[in-house]
């Protein structure tokens, strides 16, 4: 399977831009926004892949039914999710899957996409998340994520 360690951790929070600020502040984190991934689950998203940090907030008008509002109103603001960078994703879901945990969501993006929405820093993007929050605390992602080479 290949683990790699981990890719980076997700956040909730109520005010994405007010959060930009305070972690690029506090870590000289620098966010690229990512608002077409989350548009069709009602959040704003932001990435700095330099401090592994992925913020999610509700769209406006979707502060009750967005995608982390019930997270945002059971726990507050914090980590919600983490990503797993793994060599194999397929792989990585087999296993959790023989280990009992199903995929709620899945992305693979094509080259075209990556190149347009992710600036064309990778040659492969792909991620499952992993039904996990009642075993772990917080979501599990499998990310199998290859730079294209410099």
């Amino acid at each position: 399977m290949g683990l790699r360690g981990i890719n980076r951790i997700v956040i909730a929070v109520r005010d994405l831009e007010a959060s930009k600020r305070l972690y690029a502040d506090m870590l000289g984190a620098t966010f690229s926004d990512a608002h077409w991934t989350g548009a069709p689950f009602g959040i704003q998203v932001s990435i700095a892949w330099d401090a592994g940090i992925e913020l999610c907030a509700p769209m406006p008008g979707r502060e009750h039914d967005s995608a982390v509002s019930q997270f945002l109103a059971r726990n507050g603001e914090g980590i919600m999710n983490v990503f797993f960078g793994v060599d194999d994703a397929d792989a990585a879901l087999a296993r959790a899957a023989a280990h009992g945990y199903a995929c709620t969501h899945a992305l693979d993006y094509r080259q075209d996409e990556i190149d347009q929405h992710l600036g064309g820093r990778f040659c492969r993007y792909q991620e499952f998340i992993l039904a996990s929050a009642q075993r772990c605390g917080f979501s599990v992602s499998l990310a199998r994520l290859d730079r294209k080479p410099e």
